[in-house]
């Protein structure tokens, strides 16, 4: 029989903590369920997840490691044809749900309930956070050792609003930022949200905020910007709010498919791990790691780079460049890929297929240099490198381009 350990938010000389067990307990967390070994050896305790999916297996393996998990509800979302004015599909909605809640509440590895994931995403029903309040309240009555939480796509009064006013139930308010995470601190009490609030993803600048070319295709930092990025904006948000913030979760421990291959996982899909991971480390530890990975300072085609809207000429040889170094000096390897670019374009994280590759484009590869063969076909395309050190650390950058005659 598996005992809950009690988990609350208690408010002491004007500041607010999460209290696991009787003791402080700050969110050093990544969104995802994969390589949790790796996340408790470097200096994570806690995961987030979108869904009840695979929930037993996945609360398991977090307790195994030493690891929490804020556990997603997914709840129906209007741009998914949830309709909120319908009482009927409300209430077999939350009926579902209390099963859930019933089913894991008393997990040793349970932190904290995620009531759906940016359900303020193109929206237009206000009802959506009726629902909410009603899980909420359902939770405390099922479950009274773990607190509430909904997730939001960024962060803006008129929602702050409705939750005030709708919501009081929610225990706990959740954003999900990128560019924007450096605002998030003071946005949160210019809207007026007095209470305590999580970081529940955090990442790269994201695919709708960078510079787009001029056919439309949005341009990735390389794996060592986003190193920077990563670094900055988490010593600019969480490590300044010391009143509100109760930690945060890092997105994406594992890979996925989201306008790139690489845009948002921190690790690649053969499973190494970006310099993001060794930053990652030195925020929630102090220390970096001792074999770090490759840094990437420049990728450039036909001596242009990403943002430089690179047009080339179909079935042409073009020069391809990067520069990169090792830290430790490790012997690096290089590997090209070209892809098509993706017409698979969805909102709000839905899944992507990934693109065909382009076979047999890339040639004459030596450290930092190759040729790439353009394609007959005219049309939109992206150029990848990966360069890794033989020690599992890998280096990655992009450059989308169009061949037109």
């Amino acid at each position: 029989m598996q005992e809950a350990i009690k988990v609350e938010v208690r408010k002491e000389n004007g500041e607010y903590q999460l209290y696991r067990g009787g003791a402080p307990y700050y969110i050093k967390g990544a969104g995802g369920s994969q390589y949790l070994k790796q996340l408790a050896a470097y200096g994570g305790n806690s995961i987030r997840t979108w869904s009840t999916d695979n929930a037993q297996e996945i609360l398991d393996e977090a307790h195994k490691h030493g690891l929490t998990v804020t556990m997603g509800l997914e709840v129906g979302r209007e741009r998914h044809a949830f309709d909120y004015s319908d009482p009927q599909a409300v209430a077999q909605q939350l009926a579902e749900l209390r099963k859930e809640v019933i089913k894991y509440k008393d997990h040793p590895a349970l932190l904290i309930w995620g009531i759906g994931n940016e359900l303020n995403l193109h929206y237009t029903n206000p009802l959506v956070w009726d629902a909410v309040n009603d899980i909420a309240k359902m939770i405390h009555e099922v479950d009274p050792n773990h607190p509430t939480s909904t997730m939001l796509a960024g962060i803006n009064k008129m929602e702050v609003d409705y939750i005030k006013e709708k919501v009081p139930e929610l225990d706990i308010l959740a954003v999900n930022a990128y560019g924007g995470l450096p605002d998030v601190p003071k946005r949160v009490r210019e809207f007026g949200w007095e209470g305590p609030y999580m970081i529940t993803e955090w990442g790269p600048t994201g695919h709708w905020e960078g510079p787009q070319t001029p056919w439309g295709a949005s341009v990735e930092e390389t794996s060592s910007q986003k190193a920077a990025v990563y670094k900055s904006r988490y010593e600019a948000s969480m490590l300044q709010d010391k009143e509100r913030n109760l930690g945060s979760y890092v997105f994406l421990w594992g890979q996925k498919q989201e306008r790139t291959p690489t845009w948002y996982g921190l690790f690649t899909e053969d499973g190494k791990e970006s310099e993001v991971i060794d930053v990652m480390q030195y925020l929630w530890t102090g220390n970096w790691p001792e074999n770090r990975a490759p840094h990437l300072s420049t990728f450039e085609l036909d001596d242009k780079k990403a943002t430089d809207s690179v047009y080339l000429k179909p079935n042409k040889n073009y020069k391809v460049t990067a520069a990169v170094t090792d830290p430790d000096n490790d012997k690096l390897t290089y590997r090209y890929e070209l892809l098509h670019e993706s017409t698979d374009l969805k909102e709000g994280g839905d899944r992507e297929s990934r693109p065909s590759a382009v076979e047999g484009s890339v040639s004459g590869t030596t450290a930092g240099k190759a040729k790439l063969k353009t394609p007959k076909q005219e049309g939109a395309y992206r150029l990848f490198v990966y360069v890794y050190d033989g020690n599992n650390n890998v280096a990655t950058a992009n450059i989308p381009f169009y061949v037109k005659k």
